[in-house]
């Protein structure tokens, strides 16, 4: 029997549909996978059939084969543990094809049949509302961060039995949280109001919030250059709804988020050192697209201490972003925009 399960995959900051084709006919038991899978993907193998084991669930031995579609893009991660196992238990007919075909489905399993979270869950949930799904199945540590997008069922289980309920009976398990806690660390930010004295440059750090402007400090060490660029965000003004869901994707797609209050309602402050490189600043590499420090600093401050000993190539490339709000990399494996509008902060000796 053919099985089909929704799941997804990252790409930079945003999600991409996968499907799952699990295919069981007789013949030689074995497993085969398909579709560009990376050694992690591979290693599914035994954490599903573990699980499986260890959730009571038996399957028979036949000749499997798992293709990810897309066949042409190489999937990364372990949030195809759980698709995976559900297309091993629809095959079998373990559970109802037409519910499976309902839901996104996932997380990463652990040898006891336990759902562990995986980043990324926001662009997940954007995409599985905009495929029309449903609803999502996800980790339980993942729920509250998948409930911040408006008209998904979320479906939050501890392990494989609740899901397995679910999609036979319909059970819904009791998520650790009924709704994500939308309010901010209030305290956790040091404030404006705190430097006392340095009017001039209070002043300029005024203008420079008031019309997003980009400011340079220069003086000697020790005159409250730092003390004042970090207490920036401070005076800016909080983040809008689109901007808050934004500025929350990019870090949740370095699981950068706090679980219990997913979404982000201050500016963040970034603050590379001066040795930081191309690829740490401005993201890329030659295999994984990683996320740049520009990008982390999105909607927020980017501040570059001791400003004269970037490197040269460092300092040249910020024109672009600093013009477009956005950087784009180009690799031989992949082409990815990250957004980057940042209020840029240098200070100097």
């Amino acid at each position: 029997m053919l099985a089909r399960v929704v799941t997804a995959a990252l790409q930079g900051i945003d999600a991409h549909r996968v499907m799952v084709e699990v295919d069981v006919v007789h013949g030689l038991p074995g497993w085969q996978m398909v579709g560009l899978p990376e050694p992690v993907v591979k290693e599914s193998k035994e954490r599903v059939l573990a699980a499986l084991r260890n959730s009571g669930i038996r399957l028979p031995s036949e000749k499997v084969t798992i293709n990810f579609a897309p066949a042409d893009n190489r999937k990364r991660g372990t949030g195809f543990d759980l698709p995976v196992a559900v297309g091993l238990m629809t095959a079998f007919q373990f559970c109802p094809i037409d519910r499976v075909r309902e839901y996104l489905f996932i997380s990463e399993l652990s040898l006891t049949g336990g759902l562990f979270p995986v980043n990324g869950i926001l662009a997940t949930a954007i995409l599985a509302k905009r495929l029309g799904l449903k609803g999502l199945i996800v980790a339980d540590e993942n729920y509250s961060e998948a409930s911040l997008v408006n008209g998904l069922e979320i479906i939050g289980c501890e392990d494989l039995r609740q899901v397995v309920e679910f999609l036979k009976e319909g059970i819904k398990p009791t998520p650790l949280s009924n709704s994500p806690k939308k309010r901010s660390k209030i305290g956790a930010r040091l404030d404006f109001a705190d430097v006392k004295g340095q009017e001039l440059a209070k002043r300029a750090m005024e203008i420079a919030a008031a019309g997003h402007h980009n400011l340079l400090m220069i003086g000697p060490p020790g005159t409250g250059k730092t003390m004042l660029a970090e207490r920036l965000p401070s005076i800016l003004s909080p983040l809008g709804e689109e901007e808050s869901l934004e500025t929350t994707k990019i870090y949740s797609s370095l699981g950068l988020i706090d679980p219990g209050e997913p979404l982000m309602k201050e500016r963040p402050l970034r603050a590379p050192h001066h040795s930081a490189t191309l690829v740490g600043l401005f993201g890329g590499g030659s295999d994984v697209p990683s996320i740049g420090e520009i990008s982390l600093a999105h909607h927020g401050v980017l501040f570059l201490d001791e400003f004269p000993e970037f490197k040269r190539d460092v300092i040249e490339m910020l024109r672009q972003p600093i013009e477009s709000g956005r950087v784009s990399i180009t690799r031989a494996g992949y082409r990815v925009c990250y957004p980057a509008r940042f209020l840029l902060v240098a200070a100097m000796n």
